[in-house]
């Protein structure tokens, strides 16, 4: 998919699928979010990042609804989803993938991704439902599963399988979900370099057709695959832009690394 070349600024509101204006969230009296003001562009992939603390989990709280805001507005497509809960937003196609593996270990990759579908289909917990009408649902299975690359493992028991695989079994269910706007907390938290290359090549192949929202500490990956990166540092936004852009920034720098000398080059 061809994306919106990076420079381009001048975004109409059609271009905009996720936008917060004066986002805040404060815990009695700490303000963890502040006055955040963030646009993502529709079909684009944009990393939250920021040095620990910075109130990066915060606000993807706030945006996926786990936590109210103190102040301040969340639209998805031109809709107020301020009071909203994560079920409303769900269906009208925010999905969260977790951080810490989603998926129920002691079935297999096909059921899980199953389930996912069985989800979005409202048929959740039908377990009564016979075998033959769930069969409906398995050629959409394997074509996800194929997606990420284990069609192979479509029988294989979900346990069994390595990490960097286990991320890309959630990202499967997380598409069976039909996101038109994905949320991912630390894709690659706890991967060697092989899994991290694996899934960010991963996330960039799902991100054609839809909007991808990333909190993500590494940044070769922001490098590599990001269109757009919003920093953060103490609940507030300290710079946004392309990586070329932001990485050369001395605030950004000087949050990270303590030091305005050089570029920033591969922090986690």
């Amino acid at each position: 998919m061809s994306r919106t070349p990076r420079g381009a600024c001048l975004m109409t509101m059609s271009d905009v699928i996720l936008q917060t204006s004066r986002l805040t969230k404060e815990f009695k009296g700490f303000t963890a979010v502040s006055d955040v003001n963030l646009s993502v562009r529709r079909g684009s992939i944009h990393a939250l990042i920021g040095p620990n603390g910075a109130g990066k989990t915060t606000c993807f709280n706030l945006l996926t609804k786990f936590l109210e805001p103190t102040s301040g507005t969340i639209h998805f497509n031109g809709h107020d989803i301020t009071r909203e809960q994560p079920a409303q937003i769900a269906r009208r196609g925010v999905i969260r993938s977790f951080q810490i593996s989603a998926v129920f270990p002691h079935l297999t990759l096909m059921e899980n991704v199953r389930l996912g579908l069985q989800r979005k289909l409202g048929t959740s917990y039908h377990f009564w439902r016979s075998e033959r009408s769930l069969s409906q649902l398995n050629d959409r299975a394997v074509q996800l599963l194929t997606e990420v690359g284990l069609q192979e493992l479509a029988d294989e028991v979900t346990v069994n399988l390595p990490y960097g695989r286990k991320r890309a079994l959630e990202i499967a269910t997380t598409l069976a979900m039909e996101p038109e706007l994905m949320l991912l907390d630390e894709p690659t938290q706890g991967m060697g370099h092989e899994d991290v290359d694996r899934v960010t090549q991963l996330i960039k192949k799902v991100s054609a057709g839809r909007t991808i929202l990333m909190v993500e500490h590494n940044m070769k990956v922001i490098s590599t695959i990001a269109d757009r990166i919003t920093v953060l540092q103490r609940g507030a936004v300290l710079a946004e832009g392309p990586y070329e852009e932001v990485s050369k920034n001395p605030q950004v720098m000087e949050a990270y690394m303590g030091t305005t000398d050089g570029q920033l080059q591969g922090a986690h």
